[in-house]
C-alpha cells in the first residue's frame, strides 16, 4: 500500500493537503508549518516506512513513520488543528476553513481499518510531498519588470 500526503497550502500557523491510497484521494491532513523539517515543523519531504506503534499519548495503536531526519515519534491521528498535531499528521473528513480539519476522529477510524493489515505486515509506506513555492523567480521578475 502507497499513501501519499499532497500539501498545497501553507499558511503561518499550518500546512495542509491532501491523503491518498494508492492513488485514490482518501481526506484531507494537517501538519504544522513547513519551516526546517526539524521538530516544531511540517515533515520532510521524503518516502517513509510506516510501523504500527502503541502510541504512549494515545494508548492504541496508531501508525507512525519511522527514519525520519533529526525527528521521532511522528505518528498519523486525529485532531483538528496544528495545536493538535503534536508534530503528526493529521487526517480529516471535512476542512471547513483554514488551518482546521474536521471529522477527524471517524476518518482515522476509516483509514486505520483500511491500512493496519499492510502497515503490520510491513507493506505500507507514506510519501511526503508539496513544498511551499519557491518563489525566487516571482521575485526576480518583480526586481527586472519582467512578468
Amino acid at each position: 500500500m502507497h499513501l501519499k500526503v499532497e500539501r498545497f497550502t501553507f499558511t503561518d500557523v499550518s500546512t495542509e493537503g491532501e491523503l491518498s491510497i494508492d492513488g485514490e484521494r482518501f481526506c484531507w491532513t494537517l501538519e504544522l508549518p513547513v519551516r526546517d523539517g526539524l521538530p516544531g515543523s511540517a515533515i520532510p519531504l521524503g518516502t517513509y516506512k510506516l510501523v504500527s506503534y502503541p502510541s504512549p499519548h494515545f494508548g492504541r495503536l496508531v501508525p507512525q513513520l519511522v527514519d525520519v531526519p533529526g525527528r521521532s515519534e511522528i505518528e498519523i491521528h486525529w485532531g483538528n488543528t496544528a495545536a493538535d498535531t503534536r508534530g503528526c499528521i493529521l487526517l480529516g473528513g471535512s476542512m471547513p476553513e483554514a488551518n482546521f480539519i474536521g471529522n477527524s476522529r471517524q476518518m482515522f477510524d476509516d483509514f486505520w481499518a483500511k491500512a493496519q493489515g499492510p502497515i503490520e505486515r510491513g507493506e505500507c509506506d507514506i510519501e511526503i510531498a508539496g513544498d511551499r513555492p519557491n518563489n525566487s523567480q516571482q521575485v526576480q521578475d518583480a526586481l527586472t519588470g519582467e512578468n
